[in-house]
Order: structure tokens, then C-alpha cells, then sequence
């Protein structure tokens, strides 16, 4: 290894970011990470500032979600880095590519001299190992290069945590050269042939199969074996929350199957007597807490990750291999069936799922001053531009998903993997600094907002291609459901009917306040070609309660 100096630890690290492919930086500048963050924006890498450090962690892991490279954040020490923690927690549990740079206490302890306490004491390495978060810290200033390269190749493969001490940053001494990165692509994993076998006879013993994708199975680019699949053997197609619309214009595509079906497709899939799931976890909303699967109908599941199997639902047949070759093995196995033998790819079934009604599944709730927020969604698929992504906030507005359409699932963003309200703001706004060719639409609620509210200005200030639904209801909705359901006050679950409008607006945003759908109308022009961010303060009806916050109280019912 060859050895260079000279040079400040922070220069190095912000040249071999670059050097690493990196071309955009989010994050809070703190004293402690002060001249990185200079560092980095003298050398052309975009750097974007949030308000609140969970904010510029949910930025970098919207960003690696939209642009498929790896997302960059950098807070300081101590309280930077604890309110970081659950940005970072959600990142982690998203699955994202992100690397998280933080400050850290000085290795060189202090002489007693006056010059304490630490006002910024925090034992992060604990917390860390706490969370279960994977953690590098640069322990001398010659291997800082080398950590870097670690903690880099390791973040490709999730959330990494990258400490930087304050004194090592500062240091100047010989820093050894990392070694080039490996760049060996995965082999493709096949199914073995036994459990290939076992898949192939269960299919072809069926007459109603159902193929659940998840977003495994989008990463891996499998759409069209499916279509293939799907066509020989007579399936219907479904599909997990994360791999949303993946087959949008496929004739018997029941679309999402578990929390958020409708019943076009739960119709169909009622009838399947096998499933196979391709990439997917099979969790309580995929499954609806067991009720979305057919009781009898045997289980596939394939998936590269052997720990993914069996961990949520019972898997019948388990296939360890990627996606697209286990498809491929199926096809090859299996022969084309007659349409007598495809009972499911009927005229009337592909009649009634191209023309299934959303609408027709419940009465709109409008009120005086409030509008349905299932209807004001249908309304807003048809306002906003067709090229679009969706990025949602956690709350019981989250009900609405169903009702607005996608390109397909990488224009699909849920930020709900940490049960976190709050996460939406900085995840839309990574989102669209990854997209500005493209509108993303931001669906979050009067709480999750008002967790975040300073990252308007952070939208204004980046001039971003944003759109903020406010779906206001003026409570934290699941939870006033929650108290309605066992019959107790509702009233510290309620808030004031704040006026967001001028708010936004002081931000610089074009914003609005929907009561009904005439209000919404109005702006039809406005929306249907967005100029810099725009922000409706959308008035709901929060009584209507989301059939997944039902679903779970049900389910805590039946285990009380």
C-alpha cells in the first residue's frame, strides 16, 4: 500500500467519496463535521442541508431509493448524532444503500484543565451495537482511508455507520491508500433440483395458482417471466405493498392482495389453490394477519436470502435461488395448459378486472367542511401528472395508497418500515433531488407534518419538483381509532384545525387549502403541470378509520 500525506483526514474522506462515484450529500453541518461539509461542496458534490438530522438521513436513503446509488449523510456528535437515531433506524430497516457519517468524541482525552464537561457526551458506539446497527469507527488517522473503504463496501449491502472523531478528522499524519474496491458480480443462484421438482409438481397440479411478487422480485427485473409464467399455467398475479402497480396493464393482475386488496382481486384470489411467492416477505399486511391466503393452498417461496423464508408465513416448498432463474426452471418444467385447464384467464374475469370500479367499494363521507380522502385521492390519480412518484408518511391516511396509481413500484415509496410517523418529508425530498425531471408526491399527515415543518423550507430552498398532500384530519388518526374502537376519550388524540396554507406559503411554496372536491378542481391547471413545490392543506374526514388500523385491532381481539 502506498502512502501519501499532507493532507487533512476530512480532505481525504471528501476526496474519495468522490473518487467512490459519489455525487450528492445530505445532511447538518455541526462544528465537528464543519469542514468535511466545506470539504465536500469545494469539490462540486451536491450537498443538501436538512433541518433536523432524522431528516437528513430519511433524504439520503429517498435518494438511494430513487437514483439506485448510495446514499451520503453526515451529522455531528452527540445530540446531532441521537437525533439521527431513528432516520438511521428506518434506513436500516428500509433496506436502503446508505452510509451515515457521524462526529465523534476525540480519541485524545483532555487534560483537566477547565475546559469541561462534554457538553456533547454521548456514548454512540453503545447505542449503536444497541440498535444493531453495523458501525465502523476511524481509530487513527493512517487508516482513516481504509475504514472509509470498509464501511463503504459495507453500506452497499444496508445502513452502515461511520464514526469520525473530531481530533482524527484534523490530523495530517501518513494516511495509507485503500486498496481498490472488488467488483465481482454475484452468480445468478438457481433453485435446486429438488426443490425445483417439488415447485413444478404443485403448480402443475393446480388449477387456480397465484404468484405473489414482492419487491424482490421488481429488483430482479422479473416482470415479464412472470407475465410468462402467469400465461402458462393460468395464474393470477398479485403483488405486496413495496412492489405496487409492477404489473399495471397485465389483464388478470388482481393488483395489491392483503391490507389494501380490493375486491376485484380478492375475489380471484380466494379461488387459488397453490401460491407462489417471488421475492416476497409474506408479512401480517401482505397476508392480512392469514386471512388474504387460501387456508389449504400449498406455499412456494423463493427467494436468494434463506432467512426471508418461512419468517413471516409457512412456506410449503422453500426455493433459496434469484428470481428470474427459478422462473426460468419453472417455465422450462412445466408445459403450456389448455384454456378449458386455466379457469382463472376467463373473458369475464379479464373483463371484470379491467374494468373494476375503486369507487364502487364504499359511500363517500364527505362533510361541510371536510372531504373523503379515498374520493380526494381518485381525484388527484386523474389531476397530477401521469410520470410521477409517491412517497407516503405513516398514519391512518395511509389508507388512501390504493387509490393512486404509479408508473411502477421504483416510483413507489412507503416509509413506514420503522412504524415511524415522520419519516416522509426528508424521504420525498431525497426522492425528488434524485428525480427533478419528475413530480413526487408527498402524502403525509397533519402529524407527521408538524413533526417536520422545518423541512419545508428545506423543499423551497432546493426548488424541488414537489407536490405535499396534507391529508389533515387534525389528530393522530390511528390513535384516536384506536381509543374510538375500546370506547375510551379521543379528546388528547384531537388538535385545532390549523391553517397550513400560509405557512407553506411563507416557505415559498404555491399552496392551497381543499375542503371539497370544487376547491381541488379549481387548481386543476396548477397540478396537472407543477411549477416548483406546491402544497395543499387537504381537510379530511378522520372519521372514516383505515381498514388496516381495523385489521389489527381485530386481530388483537382474537389473541386478548
Amino acid at each position: 500500500m502506498q502512502e501519501v500525506t499532507n493532507r487533512p483526514v476530512y480532505e481525504w474522506i471528501a476526496h474519495d467519496l468522490q473518487a467512490a462515484g459519489v455525487e450528492a450529500v445530505f445532511g447538518l453541518m455541526s462544528d465537528d463535521t464543519a469542514a468535511l461539509v466545506a470539504t465536500i461542496d469545494s469539490l462540486g458534490l451536491s450537498f443538501h442541508g436538512a433541518r433536523h438530522e432524522a431528516s437528513a438521513v430519511a433524504m439520503a436513503e429517498g435518494y438511494a431509493s430513487a437514483s439506485g446509488r448510495l446514499g451520503i449523510a453526515i451529522v455531528g456528535r452527540g445530540p446531532a448524532t441521537a437525533n439521527a437515531l431513528n432516520g438511521a433506524l428506518y434506513a436500516e430497516r428500509s433496506g436502503a444503500r446508505v452510509l451515515l457519517i457521524v462526529g465523534a468524541t476525540p480519541t485524545a482525552r483532555p487534560a483537566p484543565n477547565g475546559l469541561g464537561p462534554d457538553g456533547k457526551r454521548f456514548d454512540a458506539d453503545a447505542v449503536f451495537k444497541a440498535a444493531g446497527l453495523r458501525t465502523f469507527t476511524v481509530t487513527h488517522a493512517g487508516s482513516a482511508r481504509v475504514t472509509l473503504a470498509a464501511a463503504l463496501a459495507s453500506a452497499q449491502e444496508g445502513l452502515t455507520v461511520l464514526q469520525l472523531p473530531t481530533d482524527v478528522q484534523r490530523a495530517c499524519p501518513p494516511v495509507v491508500e485503500p486498496p481498490p474496491a472488488p467488483r465481482r458480480p454475484a452468480p445468478r443462484q438457481r433453485p435446486t433440483p429438488g426443490a425445483l421438482q417439488a415447485a413444478a409438481a404443485l403448480l402443475a397440479a393446480s388449477r387456480k395458482p397465484l404468484i405473489i411478487c414482492g419487491l424482490g422480485a421488481h429488483e430482479a427485473g422479473a416482470r415479464e417471466a412472470v407475465e410468462r409464467l402467469a400465461e402458462r399455467v393460468g395464474a393470477v398475479v398479485a403483488t405486496t405493498l413495496k412492489a405496487k402497480d409492477m404489473f399495471r396493464g397485465y389483464a388478470f393482475n388482481g393488483g395489491l392482495i392483503g391490507s389494501f386488496s380490493h375486491a376485484g382481486g380478492r375475489r380471484l384470489f380466494d379461488q387459488a389453490d397453490c401460491v407462489i411467492a417471488l421475492g416476497a416477505g409474506l408479512n401480517q399486511r401482505t397476508t392480512s394477519f392469514g386471512h388474504a391466503l387460501p387456508a389449504k393452498a400449498p406455499v412456494i417461496q423463493v427467494d436468494r436470502d434463506r432467512s426471508h423464508i418461512g419468517r413471516w408465513w409457512t412456506a410449503d416448498v422453500a426455493m433459496v435461488a434469484d428470481v428470474v432463474p427459478a422462473l426460468e426452471d419453472l417455465l422450462a418444467a412445466l408445459t403450456e395448459r389448455a384454456p378449458a385447464d386455466k379457469p382463472l384467464h376467463t373473458e369475464a374475469n379479464r373483463e371484470a378486472l379491467a374494468h373494476f370500479d375503486m369507487a364502487s367499494e364504499f359511500q363517500p363521507a364527505h362533510t361541510a367542511r371536510t372531504v373523503d380522502p379515498r374520493v380526494l385521492t381518485m381525484e388527484l390519480d386523474t389531476l397530477l401528472p401521469a410520470q410521477r412518484n409517491a412517497v407516503y408518511d405513516a398514519g391512518n391516511f395511509y389508507q388512501v395508497v390504493p387509490y393512486f396509481g404509479v408508473p411502477g413500484p421504483s416510483h413507489f415509496k412507503s416509509t413506514i418500515d420503522n412504524s415511524s410517523v415522520g419519516m416522509g418529508i426528508g424521504t420525498a425530498l431525497g426522492f425528488a433531488c434524485a428525480r427533478r425531471d419528475e413530480t413526487t408526491v408527498l402524502f403525509i399527515g397533519d402529524g407527521g407534518l408538524l413533526m417536520t415543518l422545518g423541512e419545508l423550507e428545506t423543499g423551497a430552498r432546493e426548488d424541488l419538483p414537489l407536490v405535499v398532500v396534507v391529508m389533515n384530519d387534525c389528530a393522530y388518526g390511528a390513535e384516536m381509532h384506536f381509543l374510538k374502537e375500546r370506547s375510551m376519550p379521543v379528546a388528547k388524540s384531537q388538535f385545532l384545525d390549523i391553517d397550513f396554507a400560509p405557512v407553506a406559503a411563507a416557505f415559498g411554496y404555491q399552496s392551497f387549502t381543499i375542503r371539497n372536491l370544487k376547491d381541488l378542481r379549481a387548481i386543476g391547471d396548477t397540478l396537472r403541470n407543477p411549477q416548483g413545490p406546491v402544497f395543499l392543506d387537504c381537510k379530511i374526514n378522520g372519521a372514516i378509520a383505515a381498514p388496516f388500523v381495523l385489521e389489527a385491532l381485530e386481530q388483537e381481539r382474537r389473541h386478548a
